[in-house]
């Protein structure tokens, strides 16, 4: 084995321009496909974390995830039943003082429970449709991120009791007011109570920043008419990546709907997993075209050294030993371009997180392109890349192992 790799490094040595350039074709592939991966990782990294960190791990609300089984259905075998209406049933969650007591009993995590009812906004004579939220502000900041959105007051000011509401910065500017007004909140059963803007938030999602607006639980029970009344429970984990088993139990306990954040987003995580394949599939197509490269060397050294093959098949090398010298030559310039590759995808990653910009139509601060530094990376672009040489120098390699050295002596074709 140390004589077959002193003549595969004199082979590639030989031919040391060709080499150069094909070690330079697979680092610039290895390269460019470790920047792409840690770009694309590093955006869907961001994306999934903003989605666990700005929604509830586990949703928990009033409604059924199938309608409920009808009396009659279970009395007879065949039932055909038409014109069917759902009671109209306000209650929200059933006994929602031992539903929450139940799940504070074992959930791994913090739980916030709400009353959520649509009215109308009013100030002076304008009015906007809206969300009025009924939470607890000792329950919501572990659940919710919005008490980092405020852009005036805070949402300390809705724990101080009284009247208070919170609202969207935009939902502020449609209606004109602003911090310290008295706006009114009417329900859809038409019940009207007055509200004191206590501050004002900015999420960055327009819907939320145009049509939520916060305040007490007990409140919100009043304006809609639903004493002791909550129809929402947001649950959020220590590991969001518990959250699917966390709402199979509770919603086969409690009975209501439970959606973890991965159902909610299933669209979006199978989007990314396309993404993941199409990344990866053009990885592999920069790297068999640097393959071709390769193929184009080993075969050249291959035809040169016809005579030397002859020589060396002459004196006792098997066929094996063919295979295995021009393998080995793929090979060797598959791992040099790889070693060369990790330093230029290691540069070009580097210079991507240096890249700052600013997004004008919401006045954030300077941010960084999302980054995934990841030794993974580096090793799918290496797998490709040595694996797309031995690829390339297996055809010569067997071509070479066929060829007869009495044929090459003689000079025969």
């Amino acid at each position: 084995m140390p004589l077959i790799l002193d003549i595969a490094v004199t082979h590639i040595a030989g031919r040391g321009r060709q080499t150069l350039v094909a070690v330079i074709g697979v680092a610039v592939g290895v390269g460019f496909s470790i920047a792409m991966a840690a770009l694309m990782q590093g955006g869907q990294d961001d994306f999934v974390r903003q989605l666990v960190d700005t929604m509830p791990h586990v949703d928990i609300t009033d409604e059924q995830r199938t309608a409920r089984r009808q009396p009659a259905e279970d009395m007879f075998d065949t039932v055909a039943i038409s014109g069917l209406r759902p009671r109209d049933d306000r209650r929200g969650i059933i006994n929602p003082t031992e539903a929450t007591a139940w799940l504070e009993s074992w959930i791994p995590g913090r739980y916030a429970p709400s009353l959520k009812t649509q009215g109308v906004i009013r100030y002076s004579s304008r009015e906007v449709g809206a969300t009025i939220i009924g939470v607890e502000p000792e329950r919501e900041p572990g659940v919710s991120p919005i008490v980092e959105d405020f852009v005036q007051g805070s949402f300390a000011a809705l724990a101080a009791g009284g009247n208070n509401v919170l609202v969207g910065d935009t939902m502020a500017n449609r209606l004109g007011a602003g911090l310290g007004d008295t706006i009114t909140a009417v329900s859809s059963q038409g019940q009207a109570r007055n509200f004191k803007i206590a501050g004002l938030f900015h999420t960055g999602t327009t819907q939320r920043d145009e049509s939520e607006a916060y305040v007490l639980l007990k409140n919100a029970q009043i304006v809609s008419v639903r004493p002791n009344a909550i129809n929402e429970i947001r649950i959020k984990l220590d590991d969001p990546n518990r959250a699917p088993a966390v709402a199979r139990r509770a919603e086969a306990e409690l009975g209501y709907k439970a959606v973890a954040w991965q159902e909610a987003n299933e669209s979006i995580l199978e989007a990314f997993v396309i993404r993941n394949v199409i990344m990866y599939t053009v990885v592999g197509a920069i790297m068999l075209v640097a393959g071709f490269g390769i193929f184009n060397i080993i075969s050249t050294i291959t035809h040169e050294k016809a005579r030397d093959i002859a020589i060396m098949k002459s004196l006792g090398f098997p066929e094996a030993d063919m295979r295995r010298l021009f393998l080995l030559e793929g090979v060797a310039i598959g791992a040099g371009g790889s070693a060369l590759g990790w330093v230029l995808g290691f540069a070009m990653v580097y210079a991507l997180s240096l890249v700052r910009f600013e997004i004008a139509a919401t006045g954030q601060e300077m941010t960084h392109l999302p980054i995934a530094w990841s030794v993974l990376h580096y090793v799918i672009a290496t797998g490709f890349a040595v694996g797309s040489a031995a690829v390339a120098g297996y055809l010569p390699a067997c071509r070479a192992a066929m060829q007869n050295p009495v044929d090459i002596i003689r000079g025969a074709t």
